[in-house]
């Protein structure tokens, strides 16, 4: 939708706030690649296609605008998650791989520039189907051939096959594949290695793959890939400043083999930075929609017949509390990709304890939750409004359904997010328990309508959580460590969960402080108190089972939402013109008799 009637300071503000600081031309030319009609080819030819017309928008150096990185993402997510998903691993992990870990040699830029183009299919293959926890033991081999240079990249069985969107066999495509690298009989760590799966005519020699693997939830092309004996050039090891010498010594910078896989899955950093944008991009357009069906949707209840359905409190709550939701998942956006650039500009070490339930938080904890917290938030959000948009919810055109399937198949790919949370819980509370947590007073004096509120609330909240898992870790003979945290896992997944809440509190803090335009300040802020007291009433049973809340306070939770959603209401207007895309890449209506306009047929008709 155009924001020509707003103030130009709204505007420009607007812009900032949910698009990041990407260029008006840049944002004209990324509609106009998602919108522009592609050659009716075959399913692989249209994806590639379209990712060409995407790579079309993005700088030469991939990842010197992260801005504009995440937004090409999260508008192809409101367009088509499924193209959004494919982009994801074309862009951040496959071309990420090679740029970050490779030495730029020309026989691997090649590809670089067939996948750019739109020439080649990006592929990621880490996941190997047979076992839990595969990334911390990976079983595919890339074995130096000592008299030759190249590498035998191998599958020792059916159970180590990788999983992953590589069925697409009539469109070349290139994948950055996970193998643990052997030379002179000794393992040395997990490394990428680029290996082409599909030329124009097909399967290349030594790759199998197996039938495709329905998945609805995100509908691409998966299936199971297996090597055998397939020869890499030298060149195709992504060897991360590692190197082998003429006499087969072997040097490796990252000095061990948990900080070698560390080194070669950074490039997930791109992907979790990138993620609350694109669940803040269709968080919006799912409230927006489930906003514009509650205005414009009568209802006939007995208790007030004709009303707007928007009038009833319980559609409020749901609706705009949506709103709000899309809001801080908006300043979230902003957080997690300030936090990138600090990262990429300064590399420190953000891991949190050693690799435990998987590699994710060794690799960059604050990142990591971010992923868990947003892909959570946004599949509870699109499932909420197409709750609320009744039938109209569940109609593929205003693809609910397909936002919901998306992020909630994510809460597991992309790094498991209940894997991430364990791993977070127990790293605070260790820490909790050698006296690194500073006390924090209760969360008293505000109001819940305060937008201040709940960033004080879930601080004090996650203070509580590590200093109770702390003392529950420490309480018994310790025992081997699973012994120790296989009854503490269920807190120790809320204490990273409320830890990941805390950053995106901390972001909609932060986020409102430079809003300058009065009326939007006004809305947002308002916006901003309403996620607090919606994500207090989610989180109750715990504030009150470690009394950071007390009984009363939860009960005052539903009159203060109630008195939000009747500041937010005049600003409705300008909030979901300011959340809405244009209506050429995500039409709003959810009225299903409009959708069916134009597509009538009368028997009898000649």
């Amino acid at each position: 939708m155009p924001l020509a009637p707003l103030p130009m300071v709204t505007r420009d503000e607007i812009q900032r706030l949910v698009h990041g600081p990407c260029d008006p031309v840049f944002l004209s030319e990324l509609r106009q690649a998602l919108t522009t009609d592609v050659p009716d080819d075959s399913g692989g030819r249209q994806l590639l296609h379209r990712l060409g017309l995407l790579g079309d928008t993005l700088p030469h150096d991939l990842f010197e605008d992260p801005a504009r990185l995440a937004a090409v993402h999260a508008w192809a997510a409101v367009a088509d998650p499924s193209l959004c998903l494919a982009a994801l691993v074309h862009h951040l992990l496959c071309l990420g791989s090679i740029v970050q870990l490779g030495d730029g040699s020309d026989e691997v830029m090649s590809r670089v520039k067939a996948l750019r183009s739109g020439r080649a299919k990006g592929v990621y293959l880490i996941t190997e189907a047979g076992g839990a926890n595969s990334h911390l033991a990976t079983r595919t081999r890339a074995e130096l051939d000592p008299e030759t240079g190249e590498f035998l990249l191998h599958t020792p069985d059916v159970r180590a096959a990788k999983f992953g969107s590589a069925g697409t066999l009539d469109v070349p495509q290139t994948a950055v594949v996970l193998a643990r690298l052997v030379t002179e009989g000794t393992d040395r760590g997990v490394f990428a290695f680029v290996a082409d799966l599909t030329d124009d005519a097909g399967l290349l020699p030594g790759v199998e793959v197996s039938a495709p693997i329905g998945l609805g939830a995100l509908p691409l092309d998966y299936v199971q890939v297996r090597f055998h004996q397939v020869r890499l050039p030298h060149a195709h090891w992504l060897a991360d400043g590692a190197s082998i010498a003429p006499d087969g010594a072997f040097h490796d910078q990252a000095g061990s083999a948990e900080r070698r896989l560390q080194r070669t899955l950074r490039v997930g950093q791109g992907l979790w930075a990138s993620m609350p944008a694109v669940a803040a991009a269709t968080s919006r357009r799912s409230a927006v929609q489930a906003v514009a069906y509650a205005q414009g949707r009568s209802t006939q209840g007995r208790l007030a017949p004709g009303v707007p359905l928007l009038t009833y409190r319980t559609q409020q709550r749901a609706v705009l509390g949506a709103l709000a939701d899309a809001f801080a998942l908006t300043c979230a956006a902003h957080g997690a990709r300030a936090l990138w650039e600090e990262s990429r500009a300064a590399p420190t070490d953000h891991s949190g304890a050693e690799m435990g339930f998987s590699p994710w938080t060794a690799v960059h904890q604050p990142l990591a939750a971010y992923k868990a917290a947003a892909v959570r938030l946004a599949a509870r959000v699109s499932a909420e409004c197409q709750r609320r948009c009744g039938f109209s919810g569940h109609l593929d055109a205003n693809r609910l359904a397909a936002y919901h399937g998306f992020h909630h198949a994510f809460d597991a790919a992309g790094g498991d997010s209940q894997l991430i949370f364990y791993d977070i819980g127990r790293a605070l509370a260790e820490a909790g328990a050698a006296g690194q947590t500073a006390e924090l007073p209760p969360p008293t004096g505000t109001p819940p309508t305060s937008a201040h509120w709940w960033p004080a609330v879930v601080r004090r909240h996650q203070h509580d959580l590590t200093r109770h898992l702390a003392e529950r870790s420490h309480a018994t003979d310790p025992g081997t460590p699973f012994e120790r945290w296989n009854p503490l896992l269920e807190d120790a997944g809320l204490l990273g969960e409320i830890y990941a809440n805390s950053l995106v509190a901390e972001d909609v803090t932060r986020t409102l402080a430079g809003i300058r335009d009065h009326e939007l300040a006004d809305a947002l802020r308002a916006l901003a108190a309403l996620h607090g007291v919606t994500a207090a009433r989610r989180w109750s049973g715990s504030l009150l089972a470690l009394e950071t809340l007390r009984p009363a306070d939860i009960q005052a939770l539903s009159d203060a939402a109630d008195e939000l959603c009747d500041e937010i209401l005049p600003h409705l207007p300008l909030l979901t013109e300011a959340f809405a895309h244009p209506d050429d890449l995500a039409p709003t209506t959810c009225d299903p008799a409009l959708a069916a306009e134009g597509a009538w047929t009368r028997g009898g008709m000649a």
